[in-house]
C-alpha cells in the first residue's frame, strides 16, 4: 500500500529540483532574448528608413523635388497641397500609409532643399540617446 501512494505524486524534493532546473534555464536564455528585441526593432527601423528613402527618391523623380517639410511624409500617401506643388504626382500615391517606427513614434522628415533628413528618435522618442534610445538616421545606413 505504501508503494502505491508513493507512485501517485511527486515529492517536495522532486518539485524543488524541477523548479531549480527551470530557473537555471531561464537565467541562461532570457538575457539573450531581451537584447534581441531591441536589435530587432532597430533592424526594422533601418529597413523602414531605407524603404521611405527610396519612396522619397521616386517622388523626386516624378516631381523634380522632395516634399517640403510642411507637406511631410503624408505627401507619399496623398497629393499634397501648398508649395512646392507636385508636377507629376502618381495617381495612386507612393505609399499606402505613413509608417511609424517600431516604438510607435512618427519618423522625422526634414526637407533640406536638394536632399532630406529622415530618422527615427529611437526607443525613448527623444533627440539623441544611446543604445536602444539612440536616433537612427537614414544617412548613416
Amino acid at each position: 500500500m505504501n508503494l502505491r501512494r508513493r507512485r501517485g505524486g511527486f515529492t517536495l524534493i522532486e518539485i524543488l529540483l524541477v523548479v531549480a532546473i527551470i530557473g537555471i534555464l531561464v537565467a541562461l536564455f532570457v538575457p539573450n532574448l531581451v537584447g534581441r528585441s531591441d536589435q530587432a526593432r532597430r533592424t526594422a527601423a533601418e529597413s523602414d528608413l531605407r524603404g521611405i528613402g527610396a519612396t522619397l527618391d521616386l517622388y523626386r523623380l516624378d516631381n523634380a523635388h522632395y516634399p517640403s517639410t510642411d507637406q511631410g511624409l503624408e505627401a507619399l500617401v496623398s497629393k499634397p497641397s501648398g508649395l512646392p506643388e507636385p508636377r507629376n504626382y502618381s495617381p495612386g500615391g507612393y505609399a499606402r500609409k505613413v509608417p511609424t517606427d517600431p516604438w510607435q513614434n512618427p519618423y522625422v522628415y526634414i526637407n533640406a532643399r536638394e536632399t532630406f533628413e529622415l530618422y527615427s528618435l529611437g526607443a525613448d522618442g527623444k533627440e539623441g540617446g544611446e543604445g536602444a534610445a539612440a536616433d537612427i538616421h537614414y544617412r548613416d545606413l
